[in-house]
């Protein structure tokens, strides 16, 4: 009897067979969660990050690209866009944002995503990338293919979160956004966390 086992979502999960056009998404939060999750990188199950203090809430389903890591080529790609100021990537797996219309009750799950775009974001002196993708097949946000395309508001959102949603009332930012960007660069976002990956950890 072959016995059962639940491959770790870090590393035992491919990126996608079309990465980085659409990639898999492990989903750890969801907008409803007032409890930020996150995988725990030894064993892969969800653990209990921290308890959100006060009235941020997420914007869209999040979690991370399996098999990706920020490191020395996120850092690269970071300074040849501007940043100079970057030490390195933040040493996890990339970020990823999922916009859907659908109401999902709980994180832990996989899904199909298309990456339109992203923020470089630096925390402490580290490129800690969110990358912005759409769920396939949704029936609101599925036909996105560039953040551009995305309402002002909308965007202005995901970022409002960013900027915020660390620090305590009336303290400013402890990171920046330094660019939005397109889908082009975000897919070099992404190949660029799975050289990363695989310089770490082989494969």
């Amino acid at each position: 009897m072959i016995p059962n086992f639940k491959a770790h979502p870090w590393h035992g999960i491919s990126a996608g067979e079309n990465a980085p056009d659409v990639v898999t998404v492990f989903v750890e939060i969801v907008p409803s969660d007032t409890i930020k999750y996150e995988v725990d990188k030894e064993s892969g199950y969800l653990k209990v990050d921290r308890p959100q203090k006060f009235s941020n809430i997420i914007p869209a389903l999040y979690g991370f690209i399996p098999r990706t890591y920020c490191h020395d080529e996120v850092q690269r790609l970071a300074i040849e866009s501007g940043s100079e100021d970057v030490a390195s990537g933040d040493h996890d797996p990339l970020d990823i944002l999922v916009l859907s219309s659908h109401n999902i009750h709980a994180g832990n799950l996989l899904m199909d995503a298309i990456p339109i775009g992203g923020f470089k974001m630096i925390d402490k002196g580290e490129a800690d990338d969110k990358i912005v993708a759409v769920m396939v097949g949704d029936q609101s946000y599925g036909h996105f293919r560039d953040v551009s395309e995305l309402p002002e508001a909308e965007i202005n959102r995901l970022q409002h979160y960013f900027l915020t949603y660390k620090n305590l009332p009336s303290e400013p930012s402890k990171c920046r956004i330094d660019l939005v960007y397109g889908a082009e660069h975000a897919k070099e976002v992404i190949i660029a966390s799975q050289k990363d990956y695989a310089n770490k950890f082989g494969g």
